[in-house]
């Protein structure tokens, strides 16, 4: 049976949802990251990181604790 994914992170900006991506991996989670941005319109749409749904807890302990993005 292929596994199940979920949503644990998003946003508009590209290079955050890799970041998000490969910190996780880094950790040994399996993470994706999908793309939902409307291709005639960028400022429509976001882009998703997902892990395996037996990782969430995991994942979304990694970013509360170790990734921090600040705002200029």
């Amino acid at each position: 049976m292929a596994p199940s994914w979920s949503k644990i992170y998003e946003t508009k900006k590209p290079y955050r949802a890799e970041i998000v991506k490969d910190i996780l991996e880094q950790r040994g989670v399996t993470a994706i990251v999908l793309n939902k941005k409307d291709t005639a319109y960028d400022i429509f749409g976001q882009l998703e990181v997902h892990v395996k749904a037996d990782e969430v807890l995991i994942a979304l302990k990694i970013i509360e604790d170790d990734i921090r993005f600040e705002e200029v």
